[in-house]
């Protein structure tokens, strides 16, 4: 019996939602169950033959899904960021993308006797790495923070600019197709670039002026930005043959760099875009690849993804490393890490069918050439990325650290005391005021959503293995709280309680939320903000033999409020319970205390000073809200 069309339409989408939640499970990258769960429904069970499904509609629906990826890809490309992130990642920019593209290009026309035009073009699309595949390693591997940071902005920047060299390319083998002469050839090619430019930097100035100026209203800023760029795309194919990805490309980099228009929604809406849009377009091109394509490359496309992954990649490393502070072990691990993404799938779809109608044979074997070397890379280097960073030495240690949701006075309290005492901690926050203020106290700051699709790229949780809810907005809250659950685990993921404990069922939270609440004992933001108000303090108390836990509460008239505890091995717990609090005489404490009498301060201070010897026997050190003057104190333990 024949399977109707709405049948394998929905089983599409079934299939492509099945393959994220699988990719967020193993904590490895989506493309990777896309590709695979492609093949099996295409030409491993003949479930999926996405020509029969679509007919003619099917390369323009194609070829409307690339652009968009090229668009949403290209907004991430700010040219300040290249700047800002150190001399290895400026480098590997050209250099890593040079050294890529001439030995993928020589290798593929030697190994596999392709024609120069496809394998200029495999060589171009080979360079790309991608912020979508690297995330999720970076996550699971943890390397140290400096390389994070490379691998990170390298795939960020890399996104955009390879495909702007791969449309380039494929602008040029079109042109030259076109022209039956070197001349006609090269006006055909200034005529599209020409075309590309033009529209592409009017359509991203128009745009960008029309989100700055809020001509149009806040609900219509994605769809409306979406459905102009789909329009200029046709528009510039119209003017020029095969321009309009250069378009949209130039289009998105014009937006990005331009100053006051907030992209940040739209970049957000390419999480819901990713999960409907791509991840059905990659289930659909894993379909139309046929194993006996593969096949027939033999053992040359095994020695092509030998060379990329063991010559091309480490020498782009070392080189782009030269008159850095990189030492042997950093540039072996970054030598190693280099996965294939959407991007380079989507393009070389689209090209090898372009590429196919103009004449160029080769050009079949692009798909599943780049369709391997993906899979490959993803499989692979996420596979024994985490062994290679033990023996290389350059893993982090356990993710100890706190995000904390809020960078408001309590929680920059609360971030300092833990920097003091050597604990990772980032403060995230959509105030720009707070955000000022921490950065000002020198604590690491994130400014926007940390939920947001943003934040998966561009936050960095490198030491982070815990969330702290310390934020007045219950919305942002519960999303942060939802999201961070699902990635940290149940038992790292802390809030503030809400006051919401007496309200009716139909008003309370969802129970999944409710199970991370009663931080601190219990307290509210407003209950905190309070005590911070009437000039409470944090410490940071040494218990001992001499000073314990019940001397520490009785100094304070058990008014203070213990948040962290460091147990003997140096592990930090934040409080939830100070009734069943239990800490043993080698324990520290991070707490919030009341403000002691003047005439006490001053006594203990001139005491301090004269190298005196207090009875208290404990060993603390006390700071004041953020934006306040500190002071510090430690005194000796008790004489015999």
């Amino acid at each position: 019996m024949p399977i109707s069309t709405v049948l394998l339409l929905a089983s599409i989408g079934v299939l492509s939602l099945f393959c994220q939640w699988l990719a967020w499970r193993v904590r490895m990258p989506a493309i990777l169950f896309l590709l695979a769960g492609g093949l099996a429904a295409g030409p491993l069970f003949g479930f999926l033959v996405p020509e029969a499904v679509f007919g003619e509609l099917l390369f323009p629906v194609i070829s409307l899904a690339v652009a968009i990826i090229l668009f949403e890809g290209s907004l991430t490309l700010r040219l300040a960021e290249i700047r800002g992130h150190g001399k290895m990642v400026r480098n590997l920019i050209p250099v890593g993308s040079i050294v890529t593209c001439i030995i993928g290009t020589l290798s593929v026309r030697w190994l596999l006797d392709v024609s120069w035009p496809v394998a200029l073009l495999f060589g171009a699309i080979s360079i790309v790495t991608g912020p979508t595949v690297i995330a999720p390693l970076l996550r699971s591997v943890r390397p140290k923070s400096n390389l994070a940071n490379i691998l990170r902005w390298e795939g960020i920047i890399i996104d955009p600019v390879g495909a702007l060299l791969a449309v380039l390319v494929f602008e040029g083998i079109v042109s030259w197709g076109q022209g039956n002469v070197f001349g006609h050839s090269l006006y055909i090619f200034g005529k599209t670039l020409m075309v590309g430019f033009l529209i592409g930097a009017i359509a991203g100035y128009l745009n960008g002026l029309a989100l700055r100026k809020h001509l149009i209203p806040q609900y219509l800023h994605n769809a409306g930005t979406l459905t102009f760029m789909l329009g200029v795309y046709a528009l510039s194919n119209e003017m020029a043959h095969e321009s309009g990805l250069l378009t949209v490309t130039v289009m998105g980099i014009w937006m990005a760099n331009m100053k006051q228009v907030p992209i940040e929604s739209i970049l957000e809406f390419k999480e819901s875009l990713s999960v409907l849009l791509i991840s059905a377009l990659f289930i659909i091109l894993a379909a139309r690849v046929e194993f006996s394509a593969i096949a027939e490359l033999g053992w040359g496309l095994a020695l092509v993804l030998a060379i990329l992954m063991l010559v091309a990649r480490p020498l782009s490393i070392f080189l782009s490393a030269i008159g850095t502070k990189l030492n042997w072990r950093e540039k072996l691990f970054l030598s190693w890490i280099a996965p294939r993404g959407i991007v380079a799938a989507a393009v070389s779809a689209l090209f090898a069918f372009q590429l196919q109608k103009l004449g160029y044979e080769s050009a079949g074997t692009l798909v599943p050439l780049v369709f391997m070397l993906i899979i490959a890379t993803v499989t692979l280097q996420s596979l024994t990325a985490r062994p290679v960073a033990k023996m290389l030495k350059v893993d982090e240690p356990a993710a100890y650290g706190f995000l904390v949701l809020g960078a408001n006075p309590v929680a920059r309290m609360i971030g300092l005391a833990l920097k003091k005492s050597d604990v990772p901690v980032t403060l995230a926050d959509t105030n720009w005021e707070n955000v000022r203020q921490a950065r000002m106290e020198n604590l690491q700051t994130y400014f926007g959503n940390p939920v947001s699709e943003h934040a998966s790229t561009h936050l960095d949780l490198t030491g982070i293995g815990n969330l702290l809810v310390i934020s007045p907005y219950k919305h942002m809250n519960s999303l942060a709280t939802y999201h961070f659950l699902d990635w940290f685990g149940n038992h790292s993921v802390f809030s503030l309680a809400e006051g919401d404990q007496d309200q009716k069922a139909r008003h309370q939270t969802a129970e999944k939320i409710q199970m991370t609440r009663g931080l601190f004992g219990g307290v509210s933001y407003a209950k905190l903000a309070s005590l911070a108000s009437q000039d409470y303090t944090v410490r940071t108390t040494q218990l001992s033999d001499e000073f314990s836990y019940d001397d520490f509460l009785n100094k304070f008239q058990r008014q203070a409020l213990v948040l962290f505890v460091f147990d003997s091995k140096g592990h930090v717990m934040p409080v939830m319970d100070m009734e069943t609090l239990k800490p043993e005489k080698d324990w520290m404490l991070i707490s919030l205390v009341p403000p002691q009498a003047r005439k006490e301060r001053k006594e203990r201070d001139d005491q301090a000073d004269n190298g005196a010897a207090t009875g208290d026997g404990s060993n603390e050190t006390e700071s004041e809200l953020p934006g306040k003057s500190s002071e510090s104190e430690k005194t000796g333990n008790q004489g015999a």
